[in-house]
């Protein structure tokens, strides 16, 4: 008899899902001396001091040690309805409002809510990499469908209407996109709202990045349009808006019947948001908004200066400019660049850069990589002083 120990046997599903590029990046920054990332979607702006100055009395005032309501506070539900009328179009009422754990868990939520075993879901490529694990998660099949690159990576809707089948429940994306930076445009994503209705699926819209965009670009949310509501769930999230990623505050919007189905996914994965997290989420959305602005001026002055560096590099890299989110997803054109992920590797062991390797985003993801520009002005500096002369070595 042997005596060699056991152990108790994984999921197969967990074992079969990749470990997030972005995280291994950062992961690997660390055993780095003096590393400047692009790779951490994280502002380098602090949370504002009148949403931070709200959670100190929240604690203070004891409202902070229970629950919430799963669904969330009232008074934030109500806050949310005001702000998605005001600023998406979406008339709401708080029974068709979810606050979730940032976008990512009301997602998972929303997933767990429509998706069956082996049921499809389409994935306009690249795409959020996240996504694609969410959809494996419950079992459901990914389905990428490549977006036009030269085009500023618009929706291909014929490549999207060929890959409906009798499988297909949903179709998931975020608009502005993570990590092309597209912004789909009103005309298309209603285009996709008709697919839905003539095949009756769901369309769940990751609007995380909707105040961040540039050169007259306007994100539209689909969810606005009554004909599509039905078919539509709409996830947001405060933490890019309001420099609030360590917060873990999002939302949902979805019709009021499938609210209390979500709620049950909720409920397993978290209960309710961070109680201190909805206080200060409802002092956010209530609250002043020049910190949007603020926000918006830094990331837009950090594109440019993203792109200008890249336009000096046009021999390595060639890139369609960000229409929003503060992501750019730049083609490496250096033989060395077919491995994505060997590229950014090389990249942080030689120049001591961190980036995040192109290949985890999906079908079309290969060959580039994405750069995020929430950083200080002088790290964007500081990364492409280290590139320029270590790219043009290579």
């Amino acid at each position: 008899m042997s005596n060699k120990p056991t152990q108790p046997a994984l999921s197969a599903r967990i074992q079969g899902m990749p470990r997030s590029n972005i995280h291994l990046m950062s992961a690997l920054a660390q055993q780095v001396d003096d590393p400047v990332s692009l790779s951490w979607a994280k502002p380098a702006s602090g949370t504002p001091a009148h949403i931070n100055a709200a959670a100190i009395e929240a604690i203070n005032a004891g409202h902070c040690s229970g629950y919430s309501p799963g669904l969330g506070l009232p008074a934030l539900r109500e806050a949310i309805c005001a702000k998605l009328k005001r600023d998406n179009g979406i008339t709401a009422d708080p029974t068709e409002i979810l606050v979730t754990v940032g976008a990512i868990e009301g997602i998972t939520a929303a997933l767990a809510a429509v998706i069956d075993p082996g049921d499809e879901v389409i994935l306009p490529s690249p795409n959020y990499s996240t996504h694609t694990e969410q959809v494996r998660l419950f079992s459901g099949q990914p389905v990428w469908v490549p977006c036009i690159e030269d085009e500023s990576f618009r929706l291909d809707l014929d490549a999207l209407s060929r890959s409906i089948t009798g499988r297909t429940r949903a179709i998931l994306f975020s608009t502005p996109v993570n990590p092309t930076g597209a912004v789909f445009s009103e005309a298309d994503l209603r285009a996709v709202g008709d697919l839905a209705l003539k095949h009756n699926l769901v369309v769940l819209i990751d609007e995380a990045y909707e105040y961040i965009t540039f050169d007259g670009h306007r994100h539209f949310s689909l969810g606005s349009v009554d004909a599509y509501r039905d078919h539509v769930i709409s996830i947001f999230t405060l933490t890019k808006t309001y420099a609030m990623t360590g917060w873990r505050l999002g939302y949902l919007h979805a019709p009021a019947r499938l609210i209390p189905e979500i709620n049950k996914a909720h409920n397993c994965n978290a209960i309710c948001a961070p109680v201190v997290s909805q206080y200060a989420g409802l002092a956010a959305i209530n609250g002043p908004q020049d910190c949007v602005g603020e926000f918006n001026a830094k990331y837009a002055a950090a594109l440019d200066k993203v792109c200008g560096r890249l336009d000096a590099l046009g021999d390595y890299f060639a890139y369609q400019r960000t229409q929003g989110s503060y992501c750019i997803f730049p083609r490496v054109l250096h033989p060395a660049g077919a491995d994505s992920l060997a590229f950014c590797q090389r990249m942080l062991a030689e120049a001591r850069v961190s980036t995040t390797p192109g290949c985890g985003f999906g079908t079309g993801g290969e060959q580039h990589l994405r750069i995020t520009f929430c950083c200080a002005l002088s790290d964007i500096d500081r990364a492409f002083d280290r590139i320029e002369p270590w790219i043009r070595e290579l």
